[in-house]
């Protein structure tokens, strides 16, 4: 998994992804979510961070976060997160064994039109799964929040949310929009944070690849293709196996 996060600064937007070990279920029942819920808020007031967005997911959460000069780092408050709702589970399920899988997937994120298309990706993951037509009926996420003002006690606003009306109305209006727009262009944001460590316009990404010494996204797996003399790329052989 990325390292990203221990180089990053103490102020820095994240979207994170905690999977459950080998993809097995990490929430059975409603008060799992509840329960998570509840720790999220814990730890929002030990360590100060902002919560823009989120999806509780069957195997995985999905959380958009905010860190602060005053509040403590994104490993202290993942560390912390991931090893209290751990002990609940192991405890409520009589669970042994590793719980989460490896190390959580960080990406950092430019606080602009990005931190908006970031959330609105975080919240059409029931979509994309065909767990839920609308995001709207599904109940463990930010999504409800934006766009119709309920279930948001642990939610910081998104600060570009905020700049899309002085309206309120007209904010979760137009959040709604988006959403529709998106779900209607069935590709898209299909893959959109697949292999990335930095997510942001041009100026962001490369400040970020100059401080930290990190690239955009992560080289995919395998061998790189070798090239002709005409200088294309071969097309890999099949080989046996799984896939194939």
């Amino acid at each position: 998994m990325p390292r990203t996060a221990r180089l990053a600064p103490k102020k820095q937007v994240f979207h994170l992804l905690i999977r459950g070990n080998g993809r097995k279920a990490i929430f059975k029942h409603e008060r799992d979510y509840q329960r998570y819920i509840e720790i999220l808020d814990k730890y929002k007031q030990q360590y100060k961070f902002k919560l823009y967005h989120y999806v509780l997911m069957k195997n995985h959460v999905h959380l958009v976060l905010e860190t602060t000069e005053e509040g403590g780092g994104i490993a202290q408050i993942m560390k912390g997160i991931n090893l209290s709702y751990a002990q609940y589970y192991k405890y409520a399920y009589k669970h042994k064994g590793h719980f989460w899988r490896d190390r959580y997937k960080s990406i950092l994120v430019s606080n602009d039109h990005h931190l908006l298309t970031c959330g609105i990706y975080v919240e059409l993951n029931p979509v994309r799964k065909k767990i839920s037509s609308e995001p709207k009926d599904y109940l463990w996420s930010s999504f409800n929040f934006y766009a119709y003002g309920s279930n948001g006690s642990i939610i910081d606003e998104n600060p570009v949310y905020t700049s899309l009306s002085h309206s309120t109305q007209k904010r979760r209006e137009k959040y709604r929009k988006f959403i529709q727009d998106m779900i209607s262009k069935k590709n898209a944001l299909k893959g959109e944070m697949n292999r990335r460590l930095v997510y942001g316009n041009e100026e962001f990404i490369n400040e970020i690849k100059k401080n930290y010494h990190i690239e955009e996204k992560t080289k995919p797996k395998g061998r790189p293709k070798k090239k002709t003399k005409t200088g294309k790329k071969n097309k890999p052989l099949a080989t046996s196996g799984p896939g194939v």
